[in-house]
Parts: structure tokens; C-alpha cells; sequence
């Protein structure tokens, strides 16, 4: 007799095979849960004619959103979006549109959840630990999962100038919002179990809120797909070259003019055997191109720009090693893709990309300071071109790690997470 199927409500807000970051990554959570599980999705109307493209998900649920919220979306748009974005300002100003969804979860499905309809309620984007979900309050009698939620990372301290760059000083706006969001805390408290991206955000919640061991756990949010794990032959790549690779957006507290400034304090004899591309487009585009001329290494970096999906795949295929300086990185999912291309990574070690390098897989950088970080890169840069057996070891070790955060292991290790909690409720019920 077959097993029966865990029914699971998924509250997906942000759920979008075509958009990047985190609607992807809640798509992807999403699609491999839905697989193991008889799963009914409630999303957002945005995500609709992207999700219409795979009739197969026959149980989704599409939010709508008024007119005047339509507005309203525009203007936080244009307000926050000068350049670079300022992500705390935008958080702020979105919560009023997502509080209108989580209104809509909550008359929607209060009544399924009290009769018992589903087994687990899983509520998994939005991401950032500061958004609450009002269906906790009914969800006594029904597990209720939050998470993976990732952030409020903080920016190392040598690098405040950067901070202010990425708009440091509104961050104060965490603190208004937890003080203020009604429901926030309750969401909180009352979760059977909290997943956190990131060994900083699983300290953080449990310190605010004296959240206990069991229940939270560490897990991190980004994935990998089946074609960054499924390896092929290279055709065109240039073997007479140790590739190097930069892949993200070019903004401040990425770090790629780290990268730069590293490759040009390599000796002359290192500098002729390399070469680095950084693909990636963004607000420091332009200063980055002119520090390059300025250094003399027109030879050796080059800009790729944006590129799809598949494009930058082919990037970590031809590639060797993989320099990402990035300080303040709450996901980090292009250290898990380089990693499953058998890139040594060399990381910063603040954040989430920090926790999936170990000594094996490459190295992390203390980010002491900019100075400090620049150096330590030229060192480990110059190792890893000098020393093919250390660079072919991390290569294998790499792809050995990244296999653990494919998507559909990480979907199984959730269903092993509503089975363990709807284990427990039976207990605690015949107990």
C-alpha cells in the first residue's frame, strides 16, 4: 500500500520561474516540494502568467491586488531604484503591498487551516526575517514552518565607508518595523519550527526572541540545479590560461574592485598566466572599467555585462577558480553554482558564503579590512595558479559538496521536516 501525501499549504508570495533571486528560489522550493507532497501553492497575481506556463501545477491559488496598489508598486519602484537600490528604504516602503497579502492568506485559508485540511502550513518567501504571516495565529492544531528566512547581516567594521554606500543609516527601520508590524513577534513566537539561512540570522532570531533549539534550525535557502550539477566536456576553453571568474552585481559591497585591485598587485610572471572575467552589470560598471586602465590590465580582465542563466553557466565551465570578495552576502547563491562548476572559491567570510566554503572547497577571508582583504586575495590567488594539485583537489571537493544543496535533496530533507514535527504533534496528542 502506497504511502499516503503529506498535504501541504505552501505561501509562496514571491514564486517566479522567469524572475532571479529570491522569487526563483522560492520557485524552485516550491517545484521540488510539490513533487514529494500534495501541495496547494497561494501566490501572488504577479507570478501568474509565468506559473500558467506549467499547467501541472493544478492547485495554485493567485492573490489579486487593487488598483491603487498597482500604483503604489510603481512609485516604491522609482522612489528606491537611483541607481542602486536602497534595500532597506524598499523593504519599508513594500510592506503595505505585502501586508495586503498576507491579509488575503489569512481570510482565505483560516477556515481550511482551523478544519484541519491541511497537514503543515509552510510559509517560505518572503525571505527576509521581517515580515509576518497572520495564518500562525491559526495554525494551533496544524504545524506551522517559516523559513528558510536569511539577513541582518551586518557590514564588517572596517568597511563603513562601504556601509554608507548601501545605505547604512536606514537600517534603523528593522527596529520600527519589529516594534511596530502587527503580528510580527506572534510569528515568531509561535512558529512550530523556524528554518534561518544563515548561522548569524538563526543567533539573531533566537536572541530576539528566545526562540529554543528545537525549534530552529539551520538551513540555507539557495540551491542547485540538475544542470549546474551535470558536468560536460569544455569545447573553446583556454587551457593555456588559469581562468578566473567574478559573477554578480556590480555594486559596492560586492567587492568586485577588490578583485581588480588584487590582480594587479600580482607579480608580472603570475599576471601573464591568468585571466579574469567578471560578468555582472551594475552601478560601479564604469569605475571598475576606468581602475582597470588605470592598472594596466586591459590584457587580462574583461566585462562580460549581464548574461542569462545559461550564458554565465558557460562562464563557470570555462573557469578555474572563482574570486568572490563579496562582504555582506545573506545567500550567496553564485559561490554554490561555482562550486558545483568545480570552482575553488576564494569568499569573504561574513555571511552565508562563509558557512558552505570550508578548507577543502577554497578559502575565506576574514574581512578585517579592505586592505587586509586585497592582500589575502593576491595570496590566495597566487597559490591557487602556482599549485595545479591544490586547485584540482578543491575542484573535486567542490562539486562533492555543492551536490548536497541540489534542489531535490533539499526538498526531501523538508518533507523529513514535516514528518518529524506531525511525528512529534502525535506524541505530544496521545501524551
Amino acid at each position: 500500500m502506497s504511502k499516503k501525501r503529506l498535504k501541504v499549504l505552501l505561501i509562496v508570495e514571491q514564486c517566479n520561474p522567469d524572475w532571479a533571486s529570491v522569487p526563483l528560489v522560492g520557485y524552485n522550493f516550491f517545484q521540488e516540494i510539490n513533487n514529494l507532497v500534495d501541495a496547494t501553492l497561494v501566490t501572488h497575481i504577479r507570478n501568474k502568467s509565468a506559473l500558467e506556463k506549467h499547467p501541472e501545477y493544478e492547485k495554485t491559488i493567485y492573490l489579486e491586488e487593487g488598483k491603487l496598489a498597482k500604483q503604489y508598486y510603481k512609485i516604491v519602484e522609482k522612489l528606491t531604484a537611483t541607481g542602486r537600490i536602497n534595500w532597506p528604504m524598499y523593504h519599508a516602503l513594500n510592506y503595505p503591498l505585502y501586508e495586503q497579502f498576507n491579509q488575503q492568506v489569512y481570510q482565505k485559508f483560516k477556515g481550511k487551516i482551523l478544519n484541519g485540511d491541511y497537514d503543515i502550513v509552510h510559509a517560505i518567501t518572503p525571505m527576509m526575517p521581517r515580515y509576518p504571516f497572520k495564518v500562525v495565529s491559526v495554525c494551533q492544531q496544524t504545524p506551522f514552518i517559516l523559513g528558510p528566512v536569511n539577513g541582518g547581516i551586518p557590514f564588517p567594521p572596517g568597511f563603513q565607508k562601504t556601509a554608507r554606500q548601501e545605505f547604512v543609516q536606514f537600517n534603523f527601520l528593522r527596529a520600527v518595523g519589529r516594534a511596530l508590524i502587527p503580528g510580527y513577534a506572534e510569528t515568531y513566537q509561535k512558529a512550530h519550527k523556524i528554518l534561518a539561512g544563515s548561522q548569524y540570522t538563526l543567533n539573531m532570531l533566537k536572541d530576539l526572541f528566545a526562540i529554543p533549539d528545537q525549534r530552529i534550525d539551520l538551513f540555507y535557502e539557495n540551491g542547485i540545479s540538475e544542470e549546474f550539477l551535470n558536468q560536460k566536456n569544455i569545447l573553446n576553453k583556454d587551457i593555456s590560461k588559469i581562468n578566473l571568474l567574478f559573477v554578480g552585481r556590480l555594486v559596492p559591497y560586492k567587492c568586485a574592485d577588490i578583485v581588480i585591485e588584487s590582480i594587479g598587485k600580482l607579480e608580472p610572471e603570475i599576471q601573464s598566466k591568468i585571466r579574469l572575467s567578471i560578468v555582472g552589470d551594475g552601478s560601479e560598471k564604469n569605475n571598475l572599467e576606468n581602475r582597470v586602465k588605470e592598472l594596466n590590465l586591459g590584457e587580462i580582465v574583461s566585462f562580460a555585462g549581464w548574461v542569462n542563466q545559461q550564458e554565465t553557466l558557460d562562464f563557470y565551465r570555462k573557469a578555474d577558480i572563482f574570486c568572490f570578495p563579496s562582504i555582506r552576502e545573506f545567500g550567496g547563491a553564485v559561490v554554490m553554482e561555482a562550486m558545483a562548476c568545480g570552482l575553488p572559491c576564494i569568499v569573504a567570510n561574513n555571511g552565508g558564503i562563509g558557512e558552505y566554503v570550508n578548507e577543502e572547497t577554497g578559502f575565506k577571508i576574514e574581512p578585517i579590512s579592505r586592505e587586509y582583504l586585497t592582500q589575502e586575495l593576491t595570496s590566495k590567488i597566487k597559490l591557487l595558479v602556482e599549485d595545479d594539485r591544490l586547485r584540482e583537489s578543491m575542484s573535486a571537493k567542490a562539486i562533492e559538496k555543492a551536490r548536497e544543496f541540489a534542489w531535490e535533496n533539499k526538498a526531501i530533507k523538508i518533507v523529513e521536516i514535516y514528518e518529524k514535527m506531525l511525528g512529534e504533534k502525535s506524541v505530544s496528542v496521545s501524551t
